[in-house]
């Protein structure tokens, strides 16, 4: 079992960038496959990113292809979501979530994630 703790959100202007972070409790850290969610006011809440256990492997929405990048530090039970390039579009509470591999649903979706962090709200305005 694993509880993600999110940090790093903020107030940005558009072009700009911040790294959120998201440490995980737990000694099974790597045995989980992570993601990255964002919520809107308004709206249902979102795939961002995802990565496998050992980091080698990634996903992203067509949303932040090309601008947001997912990476993770097993030793020190971290995942990082490095956004460059804001948008104002990408205001939301963003989520860190934690999968344990049970392959019942696609990685888009969250029900394909166990444990989920409280959330870190990123504002993208001038």
């Amino acid at each position: 079992q694993v509880q993600p703790v999110e940090s790093g959100g903020g107030l940005v202007q558009p072009g700009g960038s911040l790294r959120l972070s998201c440490a995980a409790s737990g000694r099974t850290f790597s045995t989980y496959i992570m993601g990255w969610f964002r919520q809107a006011p308004g709206k249902e809440r979102e795939f961002v990113a995802r990565i496998s256990r050992s980091g080698g492997s990634t996903f992203y929405s067509d949303s932040v292809k090309g601008r947001f990048t997912i990476s993770r530090d097993n030793a020190k039970n971290t995942v990082y979501l490095q956004m460059n390039s804001l948008k104002p579009e990408d205001t939301a509470v963003y989520y860190c979530a934690a999968d344990s591999g049970g392959g019942r649903y696609i990685y888009t979706d969250r029900r394909s994630y166990d444990y989920w962090g409280q959330g870190t709200q990123v504002t993208v305005s001038s």
